[in-house]
């Protein structure tokens, strides 16, 4: 048994009752605390004090703040620091000290400002912005980790780039997803965060293990929230390609789902739409994984609206909206259109007032917390941490 340093005792110890200290011990944890320490037992003292007073040889307050996280280090890309600091925020933690630059010739240039020697590293970056650069970014900095002597190196991606180029769909178009999994495992990341992935089966194009996050959970303690008939609505998928995500929460919700077809003539242009069931006189929220230039979600939302809805939200994981999206949604027919904070959505929410955000950060945050001390993630799947 090791004793503590009285100094070094925090504020809800009194040091003036030593007795009180040796009998709540005993009594409520079955252990021994030499009376030389001057502490007392109170309500705010967690098990986890005494466990530290007992076999601790540090001083009080350094063996809470080592039993919180130690031998960990989260570093932010330059994609996303506001969802990073939440992250860290959220851990008790700070963001790691690195500096990235562009020389004159438009390369990316990185530099970690401190020891990353044995420590468990998570790099944050989404798919989002100048992706190419963003994508080259993170490479550089798992890889400078790597090499740093970092004992495991996590990408934290939110919003996973190249997603939709999952297949091949068309005579020589490339795989670019699985391309971007293997730049990854080379540049030496040993595993990977994400969410929503366009297709569940990118996973499988890694050999390295990928924790797929959803933003389900999120998204049904918004529509309780804040969609007063949600006992009335409806679920709509805009593609058949999101049915199953769909059925997923209208079942959680015990409501009913339709969808609707849709054939493209090419990327990003849609040619016609049809709709499978009924949605005369509901709210209608339709939900998917990401909108891009919108052209899709507000074809779909005309559709529902002249079939008979009430009201019509739009639920998105990754709010992309490049191009023509913010006028499109304006001129839209939409309630609102929610998104996760994935993306940065700051500037976009000052050309839109429909544009809500719902915040992500804990799942992520509580998600790193459980694999850095080696927990399930499992519970993510299905609860929003507190």
């Amino acid at each position: 048994m090791f004793l503590i340093d009285a100094s070094k005792l925090p504020s809800f110890l009194d040091p003036a009752r030593s007795r009180d200290c040796v009998k709540a011990g005993r009594r409520n944890y079955g252990v021994d605390v030499s009376k030389s320490v001057r502490a007392t037992f109170r309500g705010s003292c967690t098990r986890d004090v005494w466990d530290i007073m007992v076999d601790s040889p540090l001083g009080l307050d350094d063996a809470l703040d080592h039993r919180k996280m130690p031998n960990i280090k989260i570093f932010s890309g330059s994609s996303h620091p506001d969802l990073s600091q939440k992250i860290a925020d959220r851990l008790g933690l700070e963001l790691g000290k690195v500096v990235t630059k562009k020389f004159s010739n438009q390369e990316t240039c990185v530099e970690i400002g401190e020891s990353v020697r044995g420590e468990d590293v998570y790099i944050v970056q989404s798919g989002c912005g100048e992706i190419n650069d963003n994508l080259m970014e993170l490479l550089i900095m798992i890889n400078a980790c790597k090499i740093a002597s970092a004992s495991r190196v996590t990408a934290v991606i939110p919003c996973f780039p190249y997603a939709r180029q999952d297949k091949k769909d068309k005579s020589r178009a490339p795989i670019s997803a699985k391309l971007v999994a293997n730049m990854l495992s080379v540049s030496g990341a040993d595993h990977i965060i994400t969410m929503d992935l366009h297709a569940s089966q990118i996973q499988g194009f890694f050999d390295i293990p990928v924790d797929n996050l959803y933003a389900e959970p999120a998204v049904l303690k918004w529509i309780k929230e804040n969609i007063p008939e949600w006992k009335n609505c409806i679920i709509v998928s805009p593609d058949a390609g999101g049915a199953k995500r769909v059925t997923s929460i209208a079942d959680r919700l015990n409501v009913d789902f339709a969808l609707i077809h849709k054939e493209r003539k090419k990327a990003n242009e849609v040619d016609r739409m049809v709709l499978v069931g009924d949605v005369t006189d509901r709210v209608a929220i339709l939900v998917d994984d990401m909108a891009d230039t919108c052209g899709t979600i507000c074809h779909a939302a005309d559709k529902l609206i002249s079939a008979g809805a009430t009201k019509v939200y739009a639920i998105l994981t990754h709010g992309i909206f490049s191009g023509p999206a913010i006028s499109r949604i304006n001129n839209a027919c939409f309630e609102a259109v929610v998104v996760t904070n994935t993306i940065p959505q700051e500037e976009k929410m000052k050309h839109c007032s429909k544009i809500q955000v719902i915040d992500i950060s804990m799942i992520l945050a509580e998600a790193i917390r459980r694999t850095h001390n080696g927990e399930s993630v499992s519970y993510l799947f299905s609860h929003v941490p507190l």
